[in-house]
């Protein structure tokens, strides 16, 4: 028994079951063609529905979010599940709105519709501006997050006695490497089917964790340390960590009411309809049906990841009472490294790696491609061969991977992940948002609609976010999403406003590329609607109708205790 409980046991099921994902993953694609533009980029349009959803769950679901998003609710408690169940408005908005127009233009990048809508100004601009975002907020943030998870849990710090920041950077390098072989070489299909094996193995390791946890919880609170004992304190002990609707006026890291269904509900457009990241997965299946049953499905497993991402956090504040846990970004590696049993710590250390890998070589894969297709080509070389585009997107995804490594470690000093990469992303997923989806509805946008849109609506949000809240005091702790909501509205009027003075002079036209079947999922509707009506019900078990009820919220008790803070500090005075 004792060597199941050692180091060793724990880094040969580490190694093993990472091994086994690698060599699945070259046994199912060895003979596939990589040199084609489709093949590489797009797995040869022929992924399935379930695949599709693993692959969206798994590029989204990362110890980015595992790390943020706990540390998120353990100071604020169920608000943030919203970040994850509201996503399947979105995705079902995807499948059956998006989807249609976007396999019928045989896309491989979205910045080729921007192109083809717009002009070839608006597709560098475009491409430009979300390789940045790749290279400069994604890419850096999954890797700092997936090693801090590693440096917390196994200590490696003081195992290796060296700083936290050089730990830190060693396993942001070591998952840099890994996670560039599987992007670089192994093209989309090979990425895909690693994150559906991971994906299932991510499900089971993350739910132990909520498991031990309430056992855990059960023996904090002077319980007899079972399962149900746990799970009744998680339920009673402090409900207003279960309440997920929150005041208008709540500062982030919170979600007020209000910004469900506007701000929170663009940003979740932009995520998961138009991010190239996440929707290179949809343009690589082999028909619509395929697509929108990845989607939907996708959109459900959402509604169930609070499970994983946000209920360890609550655990967290209720087993700790009184903890000041700052950013909230130590505590899921703490509870991991507190409640999982040691036999079972080398499989989900394989797994929270295999998700940290799916997340980057996803995004890295991406940059890739935009840049290949996007930037190179039509600039540099418009008649070289798919193989030597292939080629030209692995040596740019090499340098990507070393940018992004260098920039990694210093992500310590950025405050929490998750608020980092949303507020930041804000600045550029509206208008991109926008542009799309005018340009498919819209038929008299012109060209130039795009470049006063883009830049304004930029120049507009940095200016709300990092100026003038600063200055006046009632905008000072307004959450960065009601920007979001009224620069939506602003860009939109923006649009009509060009329109009205320099319409297109003739209608655009969606033209069919005829690149895959047509025929929509039969029964989709139906799952559609199934999904969404789980989803409320989620919002109604975790609000004051359901376990969230109670005298005071969190954000009550934030505001008593920041003025309780001001009141020792005026009479120090």
């Amino acid at each position: 028994m004792e060597f199941f409980n050692s180091l060793t046991f724990t880094a040969i099921t580490f190694v093993g079951f990472t091994a086994l994902v690698a060599i699945i993953s070259w046994w199912k694609t060895r003979g596939d063609n990589l040199d084609t533009q489709d093949g590489y980029y797009l797995a040869g349009r022929g992924l399935t529905g379930p695949v599709i959803a693993g692959s969206l769950l798994m590029t989204n679901l990362s110890a980015e979010q595992l790390v943020g998003n706990n540390g998120q609710a353990v100071r604020v408690g169920m608000s943030t599940m919203g970040w994850e169940v509201t996503s399947a408005i979105a995705l079902v908005i995807l499948a059956f709105v998006l989807m249609p127009k976007y396999l019928k233009t045989g896309l491989t990048t979205i910045p080729q519709f921007f192109e083809q809508r717009y002009d070839a100004g608006t597709r560098r601009l475009v491409s430009i501006i979300v390789l940045l975002s790749y290279v400069v907020i994604m890419l850096p943030n999954i890797l700092y997050a997936g090693a801090q998870v590693f440096v917390n849990i196994f200590g490696l710090d003081k195992m290796l006695g060296i700083s936290y920041f050089a730990a830190i950077a060693i396993v942001c390098v070591a998952t840099a490497v890994v996670g560039s072989i599987y992007a670089i070489f192994g093209g989309l299909k090979a990425i895909a089917l690693s994150d559906s094996i991971n994906g299932l193995g991510l499900i089971v390791g993350g739910l132990l964790v909520p498991v031990f946890g309430f056992m855990f919880l059960s023996g904090q609170l002077g319980g007899d340390g079972s399962f149900l004992d746990g799970f009744d304190k998680f339920l009673h002990t402090d409900p207003s960590y279960l309440n997920a609707i929150n005041e208008v006026n709540a500062p982030e890291p919170w979600l007020p009411w209000p910004l469900l269904l506007t701000g929170l509900l663009i940003n979740n457009m932009y995520y998961w309809a138009t991010n190239q990241s996440i929707i290179q997965r949809a343009f690589g299946a082999k028909n619509l049906k395929e697509a929108q049953k990845g989607a939907v499905f996708a959109g459900f497993l959402k509604i169930m990841t609070p499970l994983i991402i946000v209920i360890p956090g609550i655990i967290c504040a209720l087993a700790y009472p009184g903890q000041d846990w700052g950013s909230g970004d130590a505590a899921y590696p703490m509870l991991v490294a507190e409640v999982m049993p040691k036999p079972v710590l080398g499989f989900f250390a394989a797994v929270m790696f295999g998700a940290i890998l799916s997340s980057f070589n996803s995004v890295l894969n991406s940059a890739s491609t935009i840049y290949a297709l996007d930037i190179h080509r039509p600039i540099f070389n418009p008649t070289a061969s798919d193989s030597h585009m292939v080629k030209i997107g692995q040596n740019f995804g090499t340098v990507v991977a070393i940018v992004s490594t260098i920039m990694s470690p210093f992500m310590l000093y950025m405050g929490g992940i998750t608020s980092f990469v949303n507020s930041a992303f804000a600045a550029f997923n509206t208008p991109i948002f926008v542009c799309l989806l005018c340009g498919f509805f819209w038929k008299k946008v012109p060209a130039i609609a795009a470049k006063i849109v883009i830049p304004v609506h930029v120049v507009l949000y940095f200016t709300l976010q990092f100026g003038l809240r600063n200055v006046i005091p009632w905008m000072k702790d307004m959450h960065y999403l009601y920007f979001t909501a009224v620069l939506f509205v602003f860009d939109m009027i923006l649009m009509w406003v060009i329109v009205k003075k320099n319409p297109r002079p003739e209608d655009f036209v969606l033209h069919d590329a005829k690149a895959v079947d047509m025929t929509p999922w039969k029964h989709g509707k139906f799952w559609a609607a199934a999904t969404l009506l789980v989803m409320v019900a989620a919002y109604v078990v975790f609000s004051p109708l359901g376990f969230g009820k109670s005298e005071t919220s969190t954000f009550e008790r934030y505001q008593e205790t920041k003025a309780s803070a001001s009141v020792v500090q005026t009479v120090q005075e």
